[in-house]
């Protein structure tokens, strides 16, 4: 039934829904600070070297492969808003260590690891319960209004945090920036705090009687035999891969080959994510004009060659360079890629197992970032920078590949979710030993270009 806070088409007047995106705006500015400071903090306080920053990269995403797949048996035993509120509280905490061990001069590099990895720990949990709720805070013909909102705050992030960062950075060093981002968790916390929408009631099937590995077991399956959702995991996964590995050493790479300040290369990227926000924007756009899948195929095949340029850079083409990466990365792969992709994926899952859909999709993605970070790392000290930027760059020219073999070819809108398996007795249980996952049969749902 349709509520007051959805009775329009559009989202400026879902009152719970501008608390969610207003607590995700600012936390996403304070995210972007962190992204340039841990590692300048590594760099120019603590000199580390390749491998270390490629290791701190890695700390920071190794949670997804650890804990990835029972956070979202979890979510979907619990309720999400409390795991969101929990999540930014505990990144707080943590990234608020960091400016008061540096204020104490006892600061190690040793100490950023466990931050890191801690950190990367409350945003799986985050993450996992972020992108389940949204489904039951908003109408399902407002998912793809909802993602490109939300995106298009990340893009406005992404615009101004690595400018404020560079700036911060310069101004009253790394480690304190940081400080900065574990505020905007705690501003973040108390925006989803004031949500009032219900959530769906948790099931006593899920919660009770079906085990961790179960849980675990079904969501592996659900997105394994899935038509649509198995190619995205395997496009976005191959370029998570290599792209960790750039990014890993790209800081490193900046500072030492290209002589760049944190002002400098946070003013790139800053200029360079006007492409996320463009993106952002034009996403949906894009979908209603060439279909959704198509659109995901597009932006795949773009997105990975423009990595292309950055071992070519020199000092003197450096920003430039930067500039345009970040730009078409941006517009192509963050949002483009991003919203269609996480859209169809929320519309056609169905409410129950949205948590362990999106933990699945997170371990298999995310999974391969801490070991692209590491080889990055490895390789940056092994055989030198550019060479592992060049490694990096060509792997990631085949991410598109998979979606372009797969039913998303021809997929001109989000399907209908097919009905739920039943919930109770030995024929669903049967199904799902056989690795038979009804929500996963969308041929029928596939229409012709």
């Amino acid at each position: 039934m349709t509520t007051k806070h959805s009775a329009g088409r559009t989202l400026w007047r879902h009152a719970d829904f501008l608390k969610l995106w207003t607590a995700d705006t600012v936390s996403q500015l304070g995210t972007q600070i962190t992204f340039l400071a841990l590692p300048f903090t590594a760099i120019s306080v603590l000199h580390a070297n390749a491998f270390q920053v490629g290791l701190l990269s890695a700390m920071e995403f190794l949670p997804f492969i650890l804990v990835g797949l029972p956070a979202g048996v979890w979510v979907d035993r619990l309720r999400r808003r409390p795991i969101l509120i929990a999540g930014d509280l505990g990144r707080a905490v943590i990234l608020g260590f960091v400016p008061l061990a540096y204020g104490l001069h006892v600061l190690k590099m040793w100490q950023l690891y466990p931050v890191a990895f801690l950190t990367g720990i409350c945003t799986v949990f985050f993450d996992v319960a972020y992108q389940s709720y949204l489904p039951s805070l908003v109408r399902r013909d407002q998912i793809v209004e909802g993602n490109a909102k939300l995106e298009t705050s990340r893009a406005g992030a992404q615009l101004a945090g690595p400018a404020v960062a560079g700036g911060l950075i310069q101004l009253v060093t790394a480690p304190v920036a940081i400080l900065a981002d574990a505020i905007s968790y705690l501003w973040s916390a108390s925006w989803v705090f004031l949500i009032r929408r219900p959530e769906p009631p948790v099931e006593a099937e899920v919660h009770g009687r079906r085990s961790m590995r179960r849980g675990i077991a079904e969501g592996l399956r659900y997105v394994w035999h899935h038509a649509l959702l198995r190619p995205i995991a395997w496009c976005t996964a191959t370029s998570n891969l290599f792209t960790s590995m750039l990014w890993a050493i790209l800081v490193l790479f900046a500072v030492r080959e290209l002589h760049m300040s944190a002002g400098l290369i946070g003013l790139a990227l800053a200029i360079g994510n006007l492409g996320f926000l463009l993106g952002a924007i034009g996403a949906r756009r894009i979908a209603d004009r060439i279909g959704i899948g198509p659109a995901i195929i597009v932006s795949a095949a773009i997105f990975g060659p423009v990595n292309m340029l950055v071992p070519l850079a020199t000092p003197s083409t450096g920003f430039a360079i930067l500039v345009i990466t970040s730009f078409v990365g941006g517009f192509f792969g963050m949002a483009v890629y991003n919203i269609n992709q996480v859209s169809l994926r929320q519309a056609i899952t169905p409410m129950r197992m949205q948590g362990r859909m999106n933990a699945t999709m997170r371990f298999m993605v995310w999974g391969t970032m801490p070991i692209g970070a590491l080889t990055g790392g490895v390789l940056g000290k092994a055989i030198g920078l550019r060479p592992t930027l060049w490694v990096a760059a060509i792997g990631g020219l085949f991410a598109f590949i998979p979606p372009l073999l797969s039913p998303l070819r021809s997929l001109q809108r989000i399907p209908e979710p097919a009905e739920d398996e039943p919930r109770h007795g030995s024929q669903a249980l049967a199904a799902w030993d056989d690795g038979i996952v009804a929500e996963g049969r969308v041929p029928h749902a596939v229409e012709e270009s």
